[in-house]
């Protein structure tokens, strides 16, 4: 199960809805083109509207997620205070991202506290499904 896009913030305060959405910017990328690699600073995170990411780790890329379902976020180091992001991603094929600036999210999480801890609810069930999709991989 992942959360479809609009589920993010489904039900939340319409200014909060607003403001999150104002720290978007929309980003139209290519096949093959990388969006973030492992190690760059965790500046933003990114919530996935269209296409595939692949997400790899270390020199030899090894594959352990790909990013497909509208709402799935990825980057989300950024999210929970990491100074690098811990992938690379890749997009598989023409991607639509929504690119949100991490320091400017915090401030309007800030701003809106109940709000905060709902997503970071919804962050941590998508981060623990999708650990669990993993685990046939790595066993």
């Amino acid at each position: 199960m992942y959360l479809k896009q609009g589920d993010l913030f489904w039900g939340m305060d319409t200014d909060f809805v607003k403001e999150a959405m104002a720290a978007t910017t929309k980003e139209n990328l290519e096949e093959g083109q990388v969006v973030f690699r492992e190690g760059d600073p965790a500046e933003s995170f990114y919530i996935l509207v269209k296409g595939r990411i692949k997400l790899t780790l270390g020199e030899k890329s090894r594959e352990v997620y790909v990013a497909y379902q509208p709402g799935e976020i990825i980057g989300w180091s950024s999210l929970i205070g990491r100074e690098t992001l811990s992938a690379t991603a890749r997009c598989l094929e023409p991607s639509i991202l929504s690119k949100v600036d991490r320091q400017r999210f915090l401030d309007i999480l800030g701003e809106h506290p109940t709000e905060g801890a709902t997503l970071f609810q919804r962050v941590a069930t998508m981060l623990g499904n999708r650990l669990v999709n993993l685990y046939p991989s790595i066993a």
